[in-house]
């Protein structure tokens, strides 16, 4: 059965919906988004008397983000003066963890030459400086008692890979075809199909010359490493038994079957001196995030039977030697929504974990005994980075909203209490008026509900017109929220409704409305996405039908152009990172696993699901002024299906452009160079200002 959305409270501030929250300021234009700081990766001390936590700011004439790890003093659980800086203001830091008493805090930065980028500092005030601790190069995970640290590296392998001329693995070492000179040929064989990954700007070397990420230990003052295990795949997920004597850890002994197209991670064990390697699940699917509890008897994680299907949080007793002692059982059979990563409280009493729930993202329990699972937090946000102190008396997270970025907060670890611990972002956005979001729902098909929201104009004007422009999300199967979206205001401030929404196939409303567009991507949602329209419309008389406007990216970007060629709904249209022919992108993308569960197989055996799935096969319909926006170097939906698009609307003399963003991935939304991101959203304003307020 598909899962109703609960009830969520509005915002206060919605009393009056037209009001801007902020003072009659300007509104947020794309310069604007230089100025933002992003708070992230909340870590607790144990005593709780500090939060470390990253911050990330915008270098504008550098052309960079720089990130900085931060201390928020605490008393009694509550802000105790002002949060400082602890790292080198002139180096990136990041990822911080603290020792089990508190007195180290370890973090990663680059810093020079300096291969190792793993640093720790004594936590005695702000200052102090940074070093290593002797054979520690990757992150440590401490013991309970404090004495070991363990960490996953690729053991030292002496071929060389610090030499810039390097060329090894160019050459696939399974490679038939010859060469007549090798100190002639710099090009590249590839006989693997991960010979790319988006974010890797340069291709990479065959997988088999590569080490895998193995198992060490290290005395806490430092020492030769000891390697605990020589597996044929990349250890991870690393955690302690409570007495040291076990360490967990995940592993997928199929990661290099290349054609293995099913979930087969694994749960592992080994002694924490040394000794043989012993796995402990071999169920259908893929066990991850072992948590083990504060007396040592029992282990939660998460067990996904096989793509697609329901992930859920499972409990098993384990004995002494890290064995399980009979079958685990599934606390969350249930309960509807994706677990997180579970974490055991103190007591033992509550296993706790995050869960998207519709548009927020909340701190979850659940009893290990019952099975019941309580929400822990509310409101109309999205938290992230939860952190306790060992007591469980404090918490620690992160939190953003429609009209918040990211700030830290601090409140009771029973979530009845919580105050805002920093404010980064409150001086510039005084000057800023940010239009709140208003929540909008609507029956699809079989009266399932759908949700979305509503940001109005700037300025909004009882009587006037204004357009609308739907943004749709990627995925599919991520979601929208009560987060803060620059693009959204940026678009507010320059006249526009902005209807954002969940359709079929977001995450956080049930496994059943998530997977409910499996093979009928573009038919399933452009139902939901042209209700959320003219519920819209209804709701809004001032947002005029003749001036709508579409755009998204990945997902999103496939959807603006299947609505753009299978409905003549809406005006302009910017489509950013798409797909436009599923057949072609199966063969340059570095995700062909997405397709072949929802298209059920490769194209070669649901062709006629591919290409009828394709907005390619109904370009001719296109009648909407597009821009296209792609990265160069985007190998999750690479470029090619972008010249696709632009080819076909230009050959039809449909007024279009495209934007190449060179030295960009998949991410550039996201995470692309700051100049190159404020580019976009201007170029996605003006074109939108162009055809639905200029109106040429």
């Amino acid at each position: 059965m598909v899962r109703r959305i609960p009830s969520v409270a509005l915002w206060v501030a919605l009393l009056f919906p037209w009001g801007p929250l902020a003072g009659q300021g300007r509104g947020f234009q794309p310069e604007d988004y230089y100025k933002l700081v992003t708070v992230s990766e909340a870590a607790m001390a144990p005593s709780g008397e500090f939060v470390a936590f990253t911050v990330t700011t915008i270098r504008e004439e550098e052309n960079a983000r720089h990130r900085e790890i931060w201390l928020q003093p605490l008393t009694n659980g509550r802000p105790d003066g002002d949060a400082f800086r602890i790292t080198d203001p002139t180096a990136e830091s990041s990822s911080p963890a603290w020792s089990p008493d508190g007195s180290l805090l370890s973090f990663s930065s680059d810093r020079g030459e300096d291969p190792n980028t793993v640093w720790f500092l004594r936590v005695e005030g702000p200052g102090g400086e940074a070093f290593h601790i002797d054979g520690v190069d990757g992150t440590p995970v401490w013991s309970p008692s404090g004495d070991r640290i363990a960490f996953t590296s690729a053991p030292p392998s002496g071929s060389g890979d610090d030499d810039e001329n390097n060329r090894e693995g160019w050459v696939a070492p399974d490679a038939i075809s010859a060469t007549l000179d090798p100190n002639r040929f710099d090009g590249r064989v590839i006989t693997s199909i991960r010979y790319k990954r988006d974010g890797v700007l340069t291709l990479r070397p065959h997988y088999s010359v590569s080490e895998k990420n193995q198992l060490f230990v290290v005395p806490s003052a430092g020492g030769t490493p000891q390697q605990l295990t020589d597996l044929p795949f990349d250890v991870g997920g690393v955690v302690w038994s409570e007495d040291g004597r076990q360490i967990f850890f995940t592993g997928d002994e199929s990661e290099d079957d290349e054609l293995n197209d099913e979930n087969t991670g694994d749960l592992w064990t080994v002694p924490g001196v040394g000794g043989p390697v012993r796995r402990l699940t071999t169920n259908p699917g893929s066990e991850s995030s072992p948590a083990v509890s504060p007396d040592g008897r029992q282990m939660a994680f998460l067990s996904t039977p096989a793509r697609g299907e329901q992930t859920d949080l499972l409990v098993v007793e384990i004995g002494s030697d890290g064995s399980f002692r009979g079958p685990p059982r599934n606390l969350t059979s249930s309960w509807d929504l994706r677990p997180g990563a579970p974490e055991w409280s103190e007591s033992g009493e509550v296993i706790r974990f995050g869960a998207g729930i519709g548009g927020n993202s909340h701190l979850f329990s659940v009893d290990p005994g019952s099975g019941q699972v309580v929400q822990v937090t509310t409101g109309d946000r999205r938290l992230s980075g939860l952190s306790f102190s060992q007591d469980d008396q404090v918490v620690a997270f992160v939190s953003t909203d429609p009209v918040t970025p990211s700030e830290l907060y601090v409140g009771s670890g029973d979530g009845s209490t919580e105050q805002k611990a920093t404010g980064f972002n409150d001086s510039w956005l005084r000057d800023v008026t940010l239009m709140p979001a208003e929540r909008l729902s609507w029956l699809s098909e079989g009266g399932i509900e759908v949700e979305g929201w509503v940001i109005p104009p700037l300025g909004y004007e009882e009587g006037r017109s204004y357009p609308l422009i739907l943004k749709i999300h990627g995925g599919p199967h991520s979601a929208y929220g009560n987060t803060f979206f620059p693009t959204f205001h940026v678009l507010s401030q320059a006249g526009f409704f902005v209807l954002y929404t969940n359709p079929r196939g977001s995450s956080g409303y049930g496994h059943d409305f998530q997977y409910s567009t499996r093979g009928e991507w573009g038919i399933v949602d452009k139902e939901d996405y042209l209700g959320g329209v003219d519920a819209a419309l209804a709701k809004y008389p001032e947002a005029d039908p003749q001036r709508l406007g579409v755009s998204g990216g990945s997902y999103g970007g496939f959807m603006t152009n299947w609505l753009t060629a299978t409905t003549d709904r809406f005006q302009a249209a910017v489509t950013s990172r798409s797909i436009t022919n599923w057949e072609s992108w199966y063969g340059t993308s570095d995700a062909q696993g997405l397709t072949e569960f929802e298209f059920f197989g490769p194209p070669w055996e649901e062709r006629d699901l591919y290409r009828r799935l394709s907005p390619i096969s109904y370009v001719e319909n296109v009648s909407a002024p597009t821009l296209i926006i792609h990265s160069e170097n985007d190998y999750r939906t690479p470029i090619g299906d972008g010249e696709q698009w632009f080819m076909a609307l230009k050959k039809r003399q449909v007024p279009v452009e495209m934007v190449r963003y060179p030295r960009s991935s998949h991410g550039l939304s996201r995470t692309g160079e700051p100049w190159l991101l404020v580019d976009r959203l201007e170029r996605i304003r003006s074109w939108f200002v162009h055809f639905l307020i200029q109106i040429p």
